[in-house]
């Protein structure tokens, strides 16, 4: 049972609302919000025996008074310490309530990141515990949490705490029958082995078995929505049009064997007997929008609507302008294509939904401002979504629930292997284009580590004095407890004062209101901000042919499929493009996976490589699969978990289709609540 967040001790307003801010609204969601990664508390090693660039405990005495200077924005603390071996200087940024605790004399055990500066080592901001404190989290694995500024990962640790000591037992919903043949761990375990493991076996047990229930739910609410969809009749009967074919013939390019493949696909669907429900996959710059808009003239031509959902106004925009441009190319004036965004006013916007309503408007272009109930179409045929994991499944069923069903496009570039899309797009046939324009010129990229900044940045330098733009990508919106990652708000600062002023840099990252974001996109798109720092929100955004530059910080946080839908931000335009990865640690299998990107442009080679590469083991630190947001599962990483999930599902349904047996009456609850809430936020 799920209690409100005040009901817990120490949860006041400030609290409440900061949990709020990373997605925690009740107990439930406390227990669900999982660690992004944990810290062993090992044995204190001695002074003498300390190595750079590692994390280590030491047990010392404070030696030396407490020094507070002050640098720019940022308050040093430093202390000097010593335990018989050697001395070694601690330093803590803005923590002036260290100054009342760190008396001379005094023994603590002191943890930390170990790094040499001005040629002598010290430890930097290290965690601060009594001797007994210490010896009580000894050889565990103590969570660490994604936080927000004033949330602190202690505040989150006791919390979940108090929930788990409080929470009753309950009656695993899952048949005994799955759990024993795929080894899952009951629940109640995984619920509370995933905050607090006591080894690697623990935490491996608990994360199989929570991955295992967001991909069979997910599985089986994707079953449900195809059943949906296979029963309904297809009120959208097309028939071909020469049109399509004389603006494949005037377009100023050829398209690709694939594309041709896949138009012929569509359009089959398109006049066949059965409703289409089709997802296009294909690599950044394959040519899937153009297929999309010849599905939308022959739409049209039967005289129904057809509507086009993009993630970004300026997205939207952009497909706005190059589809009427299409249109006026090729003399089809018969009809009027319209954009519908969030930003409009509500004059204009009553104005369009009166036109939409009509049947005056035929083709409607937008964003989420589609599917809002006060829009009213005619005679909706064809819904097309682009980029859709970035809409959500019931977000796209929105779309297909306004009166008659309608014929469904989806189109994706996250290069995912096709034994794995059959899974996650059950509702689904797949056609892929694997085949990119000849003209393309490939970008050129490098792989290295972090002492090669400067000459990144000169050479960034040199790109936009020749009239380019530069993409520059952190994994963190801003500094993060514990997280040792460059973060977009403090790099944009630091990029000011290292270029000169006439070079305008910008920032964006996802927790930006929807129109400061659309801003920024703008601002990049015409040119006026020449360096955007960004989080990965630009993987699915806006046309910059003019970008040349994509240089990615900590690469070694990302997947390389993530990394390789960055890249497709540019090479756009006529100009050689380039990619810059930045390589935050130094260990050898980093080096080893980044190197494919350097090898490969091809998304789908480099999913598969990537997918070789990862082992169960290796949980935590990277999502691979970017946009793919489970909350705690990675197709990539966990590929045999998704295949496992997919048979179980496919037997429970085979045996009891609508979940009646009393074995299964659990799972058709769990299912309910899942597709009433989950599937609402699941970006996929």
């Amino acid at each position: 049972m799920s209690l409100s967040l005040k009901e817990l001790k120490g949860v006041g307003d400030k609290t409440e609302k900061l949990l709020n801010k990373v997605g925690i609204y009740n107990t439930e969601g406390l227990l669900h919000y999982y660690p992004r990664n944990y810290e062993s508390y090992e044995e204190p090693v001695l002074i003498s025996e300390i190595a750079e660039n590692t994390t280590a405990a030491v047990k010392a005495a404070v030696v030396t008074s407490v020094a507070v200077n002050q640098v720019r924005n940022l308050q040093l603390i430093t202390i000097g310490v010593s335990d018989g071996t050697g001395k070694i200087s601690l330093v803590w940024y803005n923590a002036p309530y260290l100054r009342s605790t760190l008396k001379k004399g005094v023994l603590f055990v002191f943890r930390g990141k170990v790094v040499r500066k001005k040629g002598r080592l010290q430890l930097e901001h290290p965690e601060v515990f009594t001797t007994d404190a210490y010896e009580q989290i000894l050889h565990s694995m103590q969570p660490v949490y994604a936080l927000t500024t004033g949330l602190s990962n202690k505040t989150i640790t006791k919390l979940v705490h108090q929930v788990l000591d409080h929470r009753p037992l309950t009656v695993d919903y899952l048949p005994e029958e799955i759990r024993s043949r795929y080894m899952l761990a009951d629940m109640n375990f995984a619920l509370s082995a995933i905050h607090f493991p006591l080894n690697q076996q623990e935490l491996l047990a608990a994360r199989t078995r929570l991955v295992f229930d967001e991909f069979f739910f997910f599985i089986l609410s994707v079953q449900k929505l195809k059943e949906h969809s296979e029963t309904e009749p297809n009120e959208f009967r097309m028939k071909p049009d020469w049109i399509t074919e004389e603006i494949i013939e005037k377009l100023p390019y050829k398209l690709t064997k694939a594309q041709i493949n896949v138009w012929h696909e569509v359009e089959q669907d398109l006049t066949g007997q059965t409703l289409m429900s089709r997802l296009i996959q294909g690599d950044v710059g394959s040519g899937k929008t153009i297929l999309a808009f010849l599905a939308m003239i022959l739409t049209v031509q039967n005289g129904y609507q057809a509507a086009l959902m993009v993630p970004t106004e300026v997205l939207a925009r952009q497909h706005y302008e190059a589809f009427t441009k299409l249109l006026k190319q090729n003399e089809v004036m018969n009809y009027e294509a319209a954009l519908l965004t969030g930003s409009m006013t509500a004059k204009e916007k009553k104005t369009l939904y009166g036109r939409i309503a009509s049947g005056e408007v035929r083709v409607i272009i937008g964003t989420h401002a589609l599917i809002q109930e006060s829009v009213i179409y005619d005679n909706l045929g064809l819904v097309i979504t682009d980029e859709q994991h970035r809409f959500g499944v019931k977000q796209r069923e929105a779309l297909t629930t306004r009166g008659k069903t309608p014929h469904v496009l989806v189109m994706s570039a996250t290069p995912i292997p096709r034994t794995l899309a059959i899974i996650l797009y059950g509702d689904l046939d797949i056609s892929v284009i694997d085949e990119l324009p000849s003209n393309r010129i490939p970008i050129k990229n490098c792989v290295v580590s972090t002492s090669y900044r400067p000459k990144a940045y000169s050479f960034i330098e040199k790109q936009v004095r020749l009239g380019r733009q530069v993409y520059i990508i952190c994994p963190m919106v801003e500094e993060s407890e514990g997280a040792d990652a460059e973060n977009v708000l403090d790099y944009t600062k630091r990029l000011q004062e290292i270029f000169p002023n006439d070079i305008r840099i910008g920032y964006l990252h996802g927790k930006m209101k929807p129109r400061e974001k659309n801003m920024v996109m703008e601002s990049f798109s015409s040119g006026e901000i020449q360096i955007l720092v960004s989080t990965t929100v630009v993987e699915v955004g806006v046309n910059v042919p003019n970008a040349t530059v994509m240089m990615v910080e900590n690469a070694e946080r990302f997947g390389l499929a993530q990394l390789h839908q960055l890249r497709g931000r540019v090479g756009r335009g006529a100009n050689q493009s380039f990619c810059i990865f930045i390589q935050g640690n130094d260990e050898p299998d980093t080096a080893k996976r980044l190197e494919i990107l350097n090898r490969s442009n091809d998304g789908f080679f480099i999913a598969g490589e990537d997918l070789k590469l990862r082992g169960p083991g290796d949980l935590f630190g990277i999502r691979q699969s970017g946009n793919l947001e489970f909350r705690i599962g990675d197709i990539y990483n966990d590929a045999q978990i998704l295949k496992a999930a997919s048979e179980a599902t496919g037997e429970l349904l085979a045996l009891d289709p609508d979940l009646r047996l009393p074995q299964n009456r659990p799972v058709a609850d769990k299912l309910s609540a899942y597709m009433r809430n989950d599937l609402q936020s699941l970006s996929i």
